[in-house]
């Protein structure tokens, strides 16, 4: 159905809500089409993007052309307008997310630790006792290089040694296992 064409001795409020109403019958559906693809296949924001055109074709109604050829041409360039004005404001604030529910926000128990330490105890018992004793001075106790080269009667480079092969074979024994990569 063509726009009517209406005389602007006749324009007034009433033949602008009429010129509305007549492109929305026209152009709301080819526009809708062609704004979804603009929006990303975002139904609500297109559908957004149409009323707001349609309501500047109204409140432009006295200096719109009314060529359907025009009218289309106008419409086409006020929602390309709206879509990029809504990709700004979309970029330049943060997105706005739904606050958290109390009773959905996870509390650590300590199990996941616990599970560590269980998983990495058995792979210690698959390394030799050389290898075990100098990861558990330095890791486990806490000592210094020399601190445990003392405790264990062996030269601090004995220490170095046992402690760099002991790491490489504990770290081969967990990947086997999938827990380290």
């Amino acid at each position: 159905m063509p726009v009517r064409q209406l005389d602007s001795r006749f324009e007034s409020a009433d033949t602008d809500v009429l010129l509305v109403e007549d492109l929305y019958r026209e152009f709301g559906v080819p526009l809708l089409r062609h704004v979804r693809k603009a929006t990303g296949n975002d139904l609500q924001w297109a559908e957004d993007v149409v009323q707001e055109t349609l309501v500047r074709a109204w409140r432009n109604a006295g200096r719109l052309q009314r060529e359907p050829g025009l009218l289309w041409a106008w419409l086409l360039t006020v929602a390309r307008r709206i879509v990029i004005d809504g990709r700004r404001r979309r970029g330049t604030r943060p997105q706005e997310v739904e606050p958290a529910d109390a009773n959905a926000v996870p509390v650590p128990d300590g199990a996941d630790r616990a599970l560590e330490a269980m998983i990495v105890a058995e792979a210690l018992r698959e390394l030799s006792p050389e290898h075990r004793e100098v990861i558990e001075q330095t890791y486990l106790r806490d000592r210094t290089i020399n601190e445990a080269a003392e405790i264990l009667g062996i030269p601090p480079g004995t220490v170095k040694s046992r402690l760099y092969y002991g790491i490489r074979a504990l770290r081969k024994v967990l990947k086997e296992r999938g827990v380290a990569s």
